[in-house]
């Protein structure tokens, strides 16, 4: 980077002496140090080897932070299970009854019992608990599989990013050897007098496109790799390659299909549903209230030594009364309805906004794909055609150097839309399994016309 801005300067200064001396001969200065500009730039060699899409999506899977936090609530779920269900600690309990007030250390003269209670919910009562329980772990794995997915399609698109900018660097080094040769006639012509100092200096701005684009590919890049080592879970400046193609320009898949695929794989939407079930269990067990709970209780009591008896057991049972407190219980069972009325409308909700977002990313992925085929089927043919012909006129000298770089930054600008336009059809495909919660087999799905 330090060197293209040096040479940036000479550049500058370069110009900067051909117009103090518009007068008289000077030499091809100026693009000699273009020349170099162009020639300098190489990418930063590493010796990590090139991971394609399956490799970091498989890294993102298995190292991604917040992958981890997702896994780490399922567990904590997961250990819920067992305590909802079981039941209380029992209790024991010691009565010394009828001791003496005159002689408070004298049990021998009371009733002493010693005994041991436990509390039984009411019929149905645990397994429901356990069922709601088991209905969070369902919607723990659900979001798992949610962040899963979200990850997976971030990794895609950010992959398809850092993809993007080396292929548009490729694109930038053909055009950079074309630049060479027009700047190497250049100076031959501009020498022997058969181009004017002005042509020079317009021609020294038109190349400058070649080095803006260089420095945006660059800041892409480097953005890219960043943002794809921290989805791995790695440090962002790690050193990291890719390589791959884009989605190839194939059908795309049916609404209805697609929406069919939502409702079976869409894991916000598998989650929606556990919560929906889980809010009409949680009614039913709030229904339960009136279900009483029994306590038992069973014992060994000491009688005092002059007893015929001294030696005896305990047996007792206890029951709560729900129907005398039916106020509180019936307002937790009104609440515990609203509850499941409202998990079931955000479900609906959820699944119209997901029908939605289905036809959102298909209408993105459609005007991609015209747009892709719109330049490589037709602009790109006619732009490298143009581009051809006015090498061949230049060299004959039947145009001039302006025309020649017009034609090409033409076909880089064609290059670069289609090359964007590819990418971007890949992306609505990650926005679409995004969409749908599965990876799309176009393939093997109807596919939808994309009238043009």
């Amino acid at each position: 980077m330090k060197a293209l801005v040096s040479a940036f300067c000479i550049l500058a200064l370069a110009a900067g002496a051909c117009v103090s001396r518009a007068q008289t001969p000077a030499k091809s200065g100026g693009l000699s140090a273009f020349a170099a500009l162009l020639h300098e730039h190489q990418r930063p060699e590493t010796s990590e080897p090139a991971l394609t899409l399956d490799d970091v999506e498989r890294m993102a899977l298995a190292a991604n932070p917040e992958i981890e936090v997702a896994v780490r609530q399922v567990a904590n779920s997961e250990s819920h299970v067992p305590v909802a269900g079981a039941l209380d600690d029992p209790t024991a309990m010691y009565r010394g009854w009828g001791v003496p007030l005159r002689q408070p250390w004298n049990y021998n003269a009371a009733q002493n019992m010693f005994s041991i209670s436990q509390t039984f919910p009411g019929g149905g009562k645990r397994a429901l608990r356990t069922s709601v329980a088991e209905s969070d772990v369902d919607v723990a794995k659900a979001r798992l599989d949610e962040v899963r997915l979200e990850i997976q399609v971030r990794v895609h698109k950010t992959f398809d990013d850092l993809l993007l900018a080396g292929d548009e660097m490729r694109i930038h080094d053909e055009h950079v050897a074309i630049a060479r040769q027009a700047i190497e006639a250049a100076k031959i012509k501009y020498e022997v007098g058969k181009v004017s100092q002005q042509d020079i200096l317009k021609a020294q701005v038109a190349l400058t496109g070649l080095a803006e684009h260089m420095i945006r590919f660059d800041h892409d890049a480097d953005l890219a790799r960043a943002r794809l080592n921290t989805l791995l879970g790695r440090d962002p400046d790690t050193p990291l390659r890719v390589t791959g193609e884009f989605a190839a320009l194939t059908a795309l898949p049916q609404t209805q299909m697609l929406e069919d695929l939502a409702l079976r794989s869409r894991p916000d939407l598998l989650a929606a549903q556990e919560a929906a079930q889980r809010s009409h269990k949680e009614q039913a067990l709030t229904k339960k209230a009136y279900v009483p709970d029994f306590t038992v209780s069973a014992g060994y009591m000491l009688m005092q030594p002059s007893s015929n008896m001294r030696n005896n057991y305990m047996v007792e049972g206890s029951m709560n009364l729900p129907w005398l407190n039916h106020r509180k219980h019936d307002a937790e069972i009104a609440e515990a309805t609203a509850q499941a009325t409202e998990q079931d409308a955000e479900l609906a909700a959820q699944r119209k906004a997901t029908f939605g977002q289905i036809q959102d990313a298909l209408v993105e992925a459609q005007e991609a794909q015209r747009l892709a085929h719109m330049y490589g089927d037709e602009l790109r043919p006619q732009a490298e055609a143009t581009l051809q012909s006015s090498v061949i006129a230049y060299e004959n000298d039947k145009t001039n150097l302006l025309d020649l770089l017009d034609s090409q930054m033409t076909v880089i600008n064609v290059d670069l839309a289609w090359l964007d336009a590819v990418a971007n059809f890949d992306a609505r495909l990650a926005d679409l399994e995004l969409a749908t919660g599965t990876p799309i087999d176009q393939s093997s799905l109807p596919a939808t016309e994309v009238k043009p």
